[in-house]
Protein backbone atom coordinates (compact mmCIF):
# COMPACT_ATOMS: atom_id res chain seq x y z
CA UNK A 1 0.00 0.00 0.00
CA UNK A 2 1.26 3.37 -1.08
CA UNK A 3 0.39 6.96 0.25
CA UNK A 4 -0.73 9.49 -2.29
CA UNK A 5 1.73 12.33 0.04
CA UNK A 6 5.31 11.83 -1.28
CA UNK A 7 8.66 13.73 -2.09
CA UNK A 8 11.44 12.36 -4.28
CA UNK A 9 14.46 14.26 -5.64
CA UNK A 10 17.46 12.60 -7.96
CA UNK A 11 20.12 15.22 -9.14
CA UNK A 12 22.98 14.12 -12.32
CA UNK A 13 25.55 15.40 -12.66
CA UNK A 14 28.93 15.49 -15.35
CA UNK A 15 31.46 17.48 -17.06
CA UNK A 16 29.91 20.62 -14.99
CA UNK A 17 26.12 20.21 -16.45
CA UNK A 18 24.08 19.09 -13.58
CA UNK A 19 20.01 17.83 -14.36
CA UNK A 20 18.11 17.91 -11.44
CA UNK A 21 14.38 15.99 -11.38
CA UNK A 22 11.92 16.81 -7.99
CA UNK A 23 8.75 15.16 -7.69
CA UNK A 24 6.07 16.07 -5.08
CA UNK A 25 2.49 14.08 -4.71
CA UNK A 26 -0.67 14.93 -2.58
CA UNK A 27 -3.75 13.60 -2.15
CA UNK A 28 -6.28 13.74 -5.39
CA UNK A 29 -9.14 11.12 -6.54
CA UNK A 30 -8.06 10.80 -9.71
CA UNK A 31 -4.02 10.92 -11.12
CA UNK A 32 -3.04 14.34 -12.41
CA UNK A 33 0.99 14.72 -14.00
CA UNK A 34 1.81 18.61 -13.98
CA UNK A 35 5.85 18.18 -16.03
CA UNK A 36 7.69 21.37 -15.58
CA UNK A 37 10.85 21.26 -17.79
CA UNK A 38 13.10 23.24 -20.05
CA UNK A 39 11.38 24.04 -23.31
CA UNK A 40 14.32 21.76 -25.37
CA UNK A 41 12.90 18.63 -23.37
CA UNK A 42 9.37 19.60 -24.76
CA UNK A 43 9.72 16.97 -27.79
CA UNK A 44 10.29 14.09 -25.07
CA UNK A 45 7.13 15.19 -22.68
CA UNK A 46 4.89 12.69 -24.00
CA UNK A 47 7.53 9.87 -23.18
CA UNK A 48 8.42 11.30 -19.68
CA UNK A 49 4.56 11.44 -19.07
CA UNK A 50 3.84 7.93 -19.62
CA UNK A 51 6.94 7.03 -17.73
CA UNK A 52 5.16 8.58 -14.88
CA UNK A 53 1.98 7.39 -15.22
CA UNK A 54 3.34 3.70 -15.30
CA UNK A 55 4.69 4.31 -11.54
CA UNK A 56 1.96 6.65 -10.30
CA UNK A 57 -1.59 5.53 -9.89
CA UNK A 58 -3.53 8.43 -8.29
CA UNK A 59 -3.17 11.60 -7.05
CA UNK A 60 -1.85 15.10 -8.25
CA UNK A 61 1.94 15.05 -8.71
CA UNK A 62 4.32 17.80 -9.44
CA UNK A 63 7.28 17.23 -11.80
CA UNK A 64 10.08 19.48 -11.74
CA UNK A 65 13.13 18.58 -13.95
CA UNK A 66 15.50 21.49 -14.81
CA UNK A 67 19.38 21.89 -16.06
CA UNK A 68 22.20 23.96 -15.31
CA UNK A 69 25.91 25.01 -16.37
CA UNK A 70 24.98 24.70 -20.19
CA UNK A 71 24.99 27.53 -22.73
CA UNK A 72 20.57 27.62 -21.93
CA UNK A 73 21.04 29.75 -19.32
CA UNK A 74 21.63 33.69 -19.75
CA UNK A 75 21.13 35.95 -22.38
CA UNK A 76 22.48 36.99 -25.08
CA UNK A 77 22.70 40.56 -27.17
CA UNK A 78 21.54 40.94 -30.80
CA UNK A 79 22.93 44.00 -32.77
CA UNK A 80 21.34 45.52 -35.77
CA UNK A 81 24.28 46.93 -37.49
CA UNK A 82 22.29 48.21 -40.59
CA UNK A 83 20.01 50.00 -38.19
CA UNK A 84 22.85 51.53 -36.13
CA UNK A 85 24.80 52.63 -39.06
CA UNK A 86 21.78 54.78 -40.86
CA UNK A 87 21.22 56.26 -37.29
CA UNK A 88 25.06 57.29 -37.05
CA UNK A 89 24.65 58.46 -40.85
CA UNK A 90 21.53 60.66 -39.16
CA UNK A 91 23.45 61.85 -36.68
CA UNK A 92 26.56 63.31 -38.78
CA UNK A 93 24.42 64.68 -40.71
CA UNK A 94 22.65 66.87 -37.88
CA UNK A 95 25.96 68.01 -36.71
CA UNK A 96 26.88 69.07 -39.83
CA UNK A 97 24.62 71.24 -40.12
CA UNK A 98 24.30 72.56 -36.92
CA UNK A 99 27.76 72.34 -36.14
CA UNK A 100 26.90 70.12 -33.30
CA UNK A 101 30.35 68.79 -31.68
CA UNK A 102 31.21 65.08 -30.75
CA UNK A 103 28.62 63.54 -28.40
CA UNK A 104 30.22 62.15 -24.82
CA UNK A 105 28.34 59.68 -25.50
CA UNK A 106 26.23 57.38 -28.10
CA UNK A 107 22.88 56.70 -25.78
CA UNK A 108 20.79 57.40 -28.94
CA UNK A 109 21.96 53.73 -30.25
CA UNK A 110 20.67 52.36 -26.77
CA UNK A 111 17.56 51.80 -28.11
CA UNK A 112 15.71 48.02 -28.19
CA UNK A 113 15.98 48.21 -32.18
CA UNK A 114 19.69 48.60 -32.42
CA UNK A 115 20.30 46.40 -28.80
CA UNK A 116 18.15 43.81 -28.25
CA UNK A 117 18.04 40.98 -25.47
CA UNK A 118 17.65 37.05 -26.35
CA UNK A 119 17.26 34.18 -24.22
CA UNK A 120 19.66 32.20 -25.55
CA UNK A 121 18.39 29.03 -27.36
CA UNK A 122 20.20 25.80 -27.05
CA UNK A 123 19.80 22.08 -27.37
CA UNK A 124 19.25 19.63 -24.64
CA UNK A 125 22.76 19.06 -22.75
CA UNK A 126 21.41 15.56 -21.68
CA UNK A 127 20.19 12.99 -23.86
CA UNK A 128 16.61 11.56 -23.69
CA UNK A 129 17.88 8.01 -21.79
CA UNK A 130 20.16 10.44 -19.21
CA UNK A 131 16.63 12.21 -18.11
CA UNK A 132 14.71 9.04 -17.96
CA UNK A 133 17.69 7.46 -16.00
CA UNK A 134 17.34 10.28 -13.57
CA UNK A 135 13.43 10.52 -13.62
CA UNK A 136 13.62 6.82 -12.54
CA UNK A 137 15.72 7.33 -10.14
CA UNK A 138 13.40 10.63 -8.65
CA UNK A 139 10.18 7.93 -9.14
CA UNK A 140 12.38 5.06 -6.83
CA UNK A 141 12.58 7.89 -4.08
CA UNK A 142 9.30 9.07 -4.41
CA UNK A 143 7.81 5.50 -4.28
CA UNK A 144 10.02 4.30 -1.29
CA UNK A 145 8.93 7.35 0.95
CA UNK A 146 4.59 7.16 0.04
CA UNK A 147 5.51 2.89 0.70
CA UNK A 148 6.83 3.88 4.14
CA UNK A 149 3.48 5.83 4.63
CA UNK A 150 1.57 3.67 3.25
CA UNK A 151 2.70 0.87 5.78
CA UNK A 152 1.41 2.85 8.52
CA UNK A 153 -1.94 3.73 7.16
CA UNK A 154 -2.01 -0.27 6.40
CA UNK A 155 -1.60 -1.29 9.68
CA UNK A 156 -3.44 1.09 11.49
CA UNK A 157 -6.28 0.11 9.22
CA UNK A 158 -6.27 -3.96 9.15
CA UNK A 159 -6.75 -2.69 13.25
CA UNK A 160 -9.54 -1.09 12.78
CA UNK A 161 -10.86 -3.68 10.15
CA UNK A 162 -10.09 -6.21 12.77
CA UNK A 163 -12.55 -4.33 15.68
CA UNK A 164 -15.26 -4.15 12.99
CA UNK A 165 -14.87 -8.17 12.73
CA UNK A 166 -15.17 -8.40 16.51
CA UNK A 167 -18.11 -6.19 16.62
CA UNK A 168 -19.98 -8.24 13.68
CA UNK A 169 -19.25 -11.39 15.71
CA UNK A 170 -21.08 -9.75 18.44
CA UNK A 171 -23.86 -7.98 16.31
CA UNK A 172 -24.61 -11.95 15.76
CA UNK A 173 -24.45 -13.14 18.60
CA UNK A 174 -27.04 -10.73 19.71
CA UNK A 175 -29.03 -11.07 16.52
CA UNK A 176 -29.55 -14.87 17.51
CA UNK A 177 -31.02 -14.68 20.73
CA UNK A 178 -33.30 -11.34 20.18
CA UNK A 179 -36.32 -13.66 18.72
CA UNK A 180 -36.92 -15.04 22.27
CA UNK A 181 -36.30 -12.02 24.15
CA UNK A 182 -38.85 -9.94 21.57
CA UNK A 183 -41.30 -13.15 22.25
CA UNK A 184 -40.97 -12.64 25.53
CA UNK A 185 -41.64 -8.49 25.66
CA UNK A 186 -44.46 -9.07 23.31
CA UNK A 187 -46.25 -11.61 25.77
CA UNK A 188 -45.55 -9.44 28.34
CA UNK A 189 -47.02 -6.20 26.92
CA UNK A 190 -49.98 -8.28 25.77
CA UNK A 191 -50.90 -9.62 29.05
CA UNK A 192 -50.64 -6.19 31.09
CA UNK A 193 -52.84 -4.89 28.46
CA UNK A 194 -55.37 -7.57 28.75
CA UNK A 195 -55.84 -6.95 32.17
CA UNK A 196 -56.29 -11.29 32.70
CA UNK A 197 -58.26 -11.73 30.15
CA UNK A 198 -57.54 -15.43 28.13
CA UNK A 199 -54.66 -14.85 26.05
CA UNK A 200 -54.62 -16.02 22.23
CA UNK A 201 -51.36 -17.90 21.41
CA UNK A 202 -51.79 -18.72 17.71
CA UNK A 203 -52.46 -14.84 17.29
CA UNK A 204 -49.26 -13.94 19.87
CA UNK A 205 -46.94 -16.28 17.94
CA UNK A 206 -48.36 -14.05 14.28
CA UNK A 207 -47.51 -10.89 15.76
CA UNK A 208 -44.05 -12.51 17.01
CA UNK A 209 -43.10 -14.25 13.52
CA UNK A 210 -44.03 -10.65 11.90
CA UNK A 211 -41.70 -8.60 14.43
CA UNK A 212 -38.67 -10.99 14.03
CA UNK A 213 -39.04 -10.84 10.19
CA UNK A 214 -38.76 -7.18 10.03
CA UNK A 215 -36.36 -6.98 12.91
CA UNK A 216 -34.12 -9.85 10.99
CA UNK A 217 -30.37 -8.76 9.71
CA UNK A 218 -28.87 -12.29 9.12
CA UNK A 219 -28.69 -11.08 5.22
CA UNK A 220 -26.67 -7.61 6.53
CA UNK A 221 -24.39 -9.56 8.11
CA UNK A 222 -23.31 -11.88 5.70
CA UNK A 223 -23.30 -9.24 3.21
CA UNK A 224 -21.36 -7.22 5.95
CA UNK A 225 -19.01 -9.98 6.62
CA UNK A 226 -18.10 -10.19 2.92
CA UNK A 227 -17.32 -6.86 2.97
CA UNK A 228 -14.51 -7.23 5.92
CA UNK A 229 -13.09 -10.13 4.29
CA UNK A 230 -12.58 -8.38 0.75
CA UNK A 231 -11.05 -5.16 2.72
CA UNK A 232 -8.45 -7.75 4.60
CA UNK A 233 -7.19 -8.80 1.22
CA UNK A 234 -7.05 -5.53 -0.40
CA UNK A 235 -5.15 -4.33 2.88
CA UNK A 236 -2.90 -7.29 2.01
CA UNK A 237 -2.46 -7.01 -1.16
CA UNK A 238 0.22 -5.39 -4.02
CA UNK A 239 -1.96 -3.10 -6.31
CA UNK A 240 -3.23 0.37 -5.77
CA UNK A 241 -6.85 -0.11 -3.83
CA UNK A 242 -7.62 3.57 -2.91
CA UNK A 243 -11.01 3.58 -4.75
CA UNK A 244 -11.94 -0.20 -3.73
CA UNK A 245 -11.15 0.20 -0.65
CA UNK A 246 -13.72 3.57 -0.57
CA UNK A 247 -16.16 2.10 -2.22
CA UNK A 248 -16.12 -1.54 0.04
CA UNK A 249 -16.32 1.26 2.75
CA UNK A 250 -19.45 2.70 1.63
CA UNK A 251 -21.19 -0.59 1.30
CA UNK A 252 -20.11 -1.55 4.40
CA UNK A 253 -21.49 1.91 6.32
CA UNK A 254 -24.69 0.98 4.32
CA UNK A 255 -25.34 -2.58 5.83
CA UNK A 256 -24.14 -1.40 9.46
CA UNK A 257 -27.09 1.40 8.91
CA UNK A 258 -29.49 -0.83 7.91
CA UNK A 259 -29.09 -3.39 10.80
CA UNK A 260 -29.04 -0.45 13.01
CA UNK A 261 -32.49 1.15 11.49
CA UNK A 262 -34.19 -2.70 10.86
CA UNK A 263 -33.33 -3.59 15.44
CA UNK A 264 -34.80 -1.76 17.83
CA UNK A 265 -32.84 -3.42 20.45
CA UNK A 266 -30.38 -0.48 22.62
CA UNK A 267 -27.31 -3.06 22.66
CA UNK A 268 -27.05 -3.87 18.47
CA UNK A 269 -27.72 0.38 17.96
CA UNK A 270 -24.89 0.84 20.39
CA UNK A 271 -22.65 -2.14 18.26
CA UNK A 272 -23.36 -0.41 14.96
CA UNK A 273 -22.80 3.45 16.16
CA UNK A 274 -19.14 1.85 17.20
CA UNK A 275 -19.11 0.07 14.19
CA UNK A 276 -19.88 3.53 11.83
CA UNK A 277 -17.21 5.26 14.18
CA UNK A 278 -14.30 2.58 12.80
CA UNK A 279 -15.45 2.63 9.52
CA UNK A 280 -15.99 7.09 9.58
CA UNK A 281 -12.41 6.81 10.60
CA UNK A 282 -11.26 4.11 7.85
CA UNK A 283 -13.18 6.55 5.14
CA UNK A 284 -10.32 8.88 6.52
CA UNK A 285 -7.21 6.96 6.01
CA UNK A 286 -8.36 5.71 2.43
CA UNK A 287 -8.73 9.64 1.10
CA UNK A 288 -4.65 9.04 1.69
CA UNK A 289 -4.38 5.79 -0.26
CA UNK A 290 -3.34 5.33 -3.71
Amino acid sequence: MRSMTGYGHTRWQKAGQTLTVEIRGVNQRFLEVKLNMPREFLPWESELRGLIQERVARGKVDVAISQSGSASEGFAVEVNLPLAREMMAGWRQIQKALKLPDPADYDFLRTRDVLRPVERRAEATADLETVRETLAQALDRFNREREREGQALAKDMQERVKRLATLHKKLGRRASVLKPELAARLRERVATLLEGRPLNEERLLQEVALIAERADVTEELVRLESHLKALRDLLRGREPAGKKLDFLLQETHREVNTIASKSADLEITNMSVDARAEIEKLREQVQNVE
